[in-house]
Parts: C-alpha cells; structure tokens; sequence
C-alpha cells in the first residue's frame, strides 16, 4: 500500500450530480494548505449501490486525476457499512469522513490537519448551529445526544457528525473492530486517544436530496444505543422490580382493607388498566429484549460488513 498523508472518505449513493461541484470546491482548499498533506493526499468515493450514473462520473474523476479513486460495493449495505468499507480501504496517515453534499464545509479542513500536527489524533467538527434543520429534528437530535450520553459509557460529542480526521492509529484500531451493526460515531468515541474539536458553520445542501428520512434517523438512533450500552435492559430489569414491589404493596393494602371493611368487589375498569398497563409493559420489555436477540443473531452469523465489485484507481 502506498501511503499517503490525507485520505478524504466519502461515501456516496445516487450522487452523480454532486461529485462534479464537491471536488471542484473540495480539492483547491486541500492544494491551498500550507502542509504536506497538499501534495500527498487522496479522494476516496464509495459507491453504495447507485442506481444512477455515480460510479461512470467516479471512473471520469479518475481518469482526470489519479488523486481520485472509488469503490463500487455490490449493492447498497447502509452509509455504516460503506464508510467501513473507505476507512479500510483509506492509505492516509490522517483519514476525514466527509459528504459529498458539502454541508460539512471543506474549508474546516485546514483546521483540522493543523490541530492534527499539534498532536491530537482525532479532531471532530461540531456544528455552530442546526438552521439547516428543521425544529423537530433539531430538539430529537438534542435529545438523542443526551440520551445515549446518559446511557453509555462511551461518550460522544454533541452535535458532532461523522466529520472528523482520524490518525492511522486511530484507524488501525476502527478497522479491528469486528461488530457487523455499526454506529460510527460510537465506534470513533469508544477508541478514545487525544480528541480535540474544530467548529464549523454546516450549510444548506446545494445539490440532491438527502438520503436519510425520520424512519431511518430512527433506526439509527436505536442502533447507536443498543450496540453502545446494555442500560435499556437493566431499565426494563428496574421498572420491572418497582411494578412488582408497587403490586405488592397494593396486595397488603387490599388485604388491611378487607380485614377492617369487609370484602369490597374491584371494579372493572380498574382491573382493565391494571392488565392493559403490565401487558404494554411486557411487550416493551420483549422488544427491547428482541433488539438485543437480533443483533446478536446478526453477529453470530459473521457475514462480511460490504462487498466490494469494483475497484478504481486502487494500486
């Protein structure tokens, strides 16, 4: 493998449209840093089986500039999965997630690779702001952060996304890891190393459409938590303890009140919400257990994380 100081990782699915303007923004801000990442770097397209004409303007990019390369995986694994796929194909001494969309602003490159050299191996990009979002996203993505910090050890940054600069090290250690349900952002905080922060201004997307809806932002909230901390079922444990204490509790009650009132017949709609309320209960319970049943399903059937069909420009 022939290194090289910088790897740009992008993950791409249906972008034809985009990978024309992010690199004619993306590659003079790289060649206009005073490093030598200027001369020696490399733009890394993963290509997350696209319907459209994504991988012919990769292999064109290649053409005009060998600096280019891409990966075309067999068909689409999921962003996780082929951002896996660039950060082990990635040659850099420092790797940079970053997407096509340009909503991650290339200029906060410099700053990044300056904050490298001064030692820090891993330097993420917070947002200054969330205008680009709408207002429910916006408080769900705050209560997310906020959530999965309370309960898991591994703490991740708040409103910080998958843009970030990795040294080899920290990407020796990524690439160790063998999980098949990946939430990047926690596999990045839970390798741990020196971690400092660059702040950006996260702009409108310009080309395209996003790729992620509320449903899959949903997914992968669930993912973040169950593959991060096993607290959602030592709640359930909890809350199961508190209820049965609570039921115990109102068992001495009715039997002091029989004792000294006599027998008081339940009415229905009291016995309704008691059997409503422990049933909804047991079904959470039983979700939240099959979350954890399925990824250990998925675990144990060890099928690779990506599979690549084509390579371009790859020595």
């Amino acid at each position: 493998m022939n290194m090289v100081e910088l790897s740009l990782v992008m993950p791409v699915k249906d972008e034809e449209a985009a990978i024309g303007p992010c690199l004619a923004r993306l590659i003079p801000v790289i060649e206009a840093m005073d490093d030598p990442a200027a001369r020696s770097f490399e733009i890394l397209f993963v290509d997350d089986g696209s319907s459209d004409a994504t991988l012919d303007v990769i292999r064109k990019a290649n053409a005009a500039d060998g600096r280019i390369r891409g990966i075309s995986l067999s068909r689409n694994f999921g962003k996780e999965a082929a951002l896996t796929a660039g950060i082990d194909a990635a040659r850099g001494m420092a790797v940079v997630p970053l997407d096509v969309d340009l909503q991650d602003p290339p200029e906060a490159l410099p700053k990044m690779v300056a904050q490298w050299r001064q030692g820090f191996d891993v330097v993420y990009g917070v947002r200054d702001n969330r205008e680009t979002d709408s207002l429910p996203k916006r408080i769900t993505a705050d209560f997310y952060y906020r959530a999965h910090n309370w309960l898991s050890n591994d703490k991740i940054p708040e409103h910080a996304g998958d843009f970030r600069l990795l040294d080899r090290k920290v990407v020796e250690v990524i690439r160790r890891m063998p999980e098949r349900n990946r939430f990047m952002k926690g596999l990045f905080a839970w390798a741990g190393f020196k971690q400092t922060a660059v702040s950006y201004h996260r702009e409108e997307r310009k080309v395209g459409r996003t790729k992620y809806n509320y449903w899959k932002l949903w997914t992968l909230a669930i993912d973040g938590i169950t593959s991060a901390s096993t607290a959602p079922l030592r709640i359930w444990s909890y809350l199961g303890g508190v209820v049965a204490l609570g039921a115990l509790g109102y068992a001495l009650f009715i039997i002091i009140r029989t004792l000294t009132t006599g027998i008081v017949v339940p009415g229905y709609a009291s016995l309704m919400v008691a059997i409503l309320f422990l049933g909804g209960l047991q079904l959470l319970s039983l979700g939240v257990l099959g979350e954890y049943v399925g990824r250990i399903l998925t675990e144990t059937k060890a099928r690779p994380l990506y599979v690549v069909r084509e390579t371009i420009g790859t020595d």
